[in-house]
């Protein structure tokens, strides 16, 4: 008799990100540029996951850059892929990290780039029509998109560039799990900064209030400040990258430890949905301002059993009952 039972969706999230072995086959050498040193844990799961999907495919970093010590005259071999950090500041919010991008993309005509799952999202038509401009200049260039707003936009400005749609790098650390049982019922982990949804207040009515900002305290951020300023200088770029690994992994466990307190999470930032999911812990997500959240569940997450966007048809009692599975940490 055939083996009836039906795959997680967590582990066909994960299973999809196997398609950028097609651009990035595994022994490749890459250059893996714009990694996060700063607090926003969303994108230090990313890098995590990243790091673990190279990790997995044999896929050799000869160099890693962040925005703080990359420069125009960085030599890269044209036999390494440089390969872009995921996430959601492509476009016109962030610009430290989208003139990076379009630096690299103009100055590395012979390399293959690869920008790993991002959201796009641009305020001003003709600033997307910039970008275009230099990407469509670029023949070996892949972008990979996090939602159908982001495809959209990206195959019609990037006329000649490779586009193809993929859940978040996060989704490579699944399974997350922790020993700790709940102590409190919810966690309300809200954005606080540029992206935030006002009718977010609406939700929140009762639990413990946190966001990336005030879940790392000011000594764990000034750390973080000072190896960001060390990598400015460039001097002992490797000692700082081995600290930065080490000091990230501290602070990626600190959100774990975060979540595993409750027994369920409320929250407008992606990310805090996405560790939600990994560690298989029922939570309800609100939209952020332009969408963005709201885009990742339909595509993406819409069938976790564990996940719930707010105002949706799926009912409380499937987010609250969830999976109490054991699973094995990553992270």
């Amino acid at each position: 008799m055939p083996n009836l039972k039906k795959t997680h969706p967590m582990d066909e999230l994960k299973l999809k990100l196997e398609q950028i072995i097609d651009i990035v086959p595994p022994k490749s050498k890459i250059f893996y540029l714009d990694y996060p040193i700063y607090s926003n844990g969303g994108d230090l799961l990313i890098m995590k996951g990243a790091e673990a999907f190279f990790k997995s495919f044999d896929i050799k970093v000869v160099d890693r850059y962040c925005v703080h010590d990359f420069h125009e005259n960085v030599q890269i071999p044209e036999d390494c892929i440089i390969v872009m950090s995921g996430g959601g500041n492509f476009g016109d919010l962030y610009d430290s990290h989208q003139n990076l991008r379009e630096q690299v993309v103009q100055n590395y005509p012979r390399n293959k780039i690869v920008i790993l799952p991002q959201t796009i999202f641009y305020k001003a038509e003709e600033n997307i029509r910039k970008t275009a401009d230099i990407f469509n200049r670029h023949s070996r260039l892949y972008v990979y998109v996090r939602d159908e707003s982001s495809y959209k936009l990206a195959t019609t400005y990037f006329t000649n560039v490779h586009v193809a749609l993929l859940p978040d790098m996060a989704h490579q650390l699944w399974k997350i799990s922790t020993s700790a049982a709940p102590k409190k019922e919810r966690l309300n982990f809200l954005r606080t900064d540029i992206e935030i949804n006002n009718e977010q207040e609406d939700a929140v009515i009762q639990g413990d209030n946190v966001d990336w900002a005030s879940l790392f305290n000011r000594y764990e951020k000034k750390l973080i400040f000072l190896i960001a300023s060390a990598l400015r200088k460039r001097r002992g770029r490797k000692m700082l990258q081995f600290i930065w690994k080490i000091y990230s992994d501290y602070l990626v466990r600190k959100a774990i430890r975060c979540f595993a307190q409750y027994e369920t999470i409320h929250t407008s930032r992606l990310h805090g949905h996405i560790l939600s999911c990994l560690m298989a812990k029922p939570n309800v997500l609100i939209d952020n301002s332009y969408g963005k959240n709201s885009g990742y569940y339909q595509l993406w997450t819409h069938e976790v059993n564990t996940a719930n966007m707010a105002g949706s048809a799926k009912g409380r009692t499937s987010v609250e009952q969830g999976f109490r599975e054991t699973t094995t940490a990553t992270v």
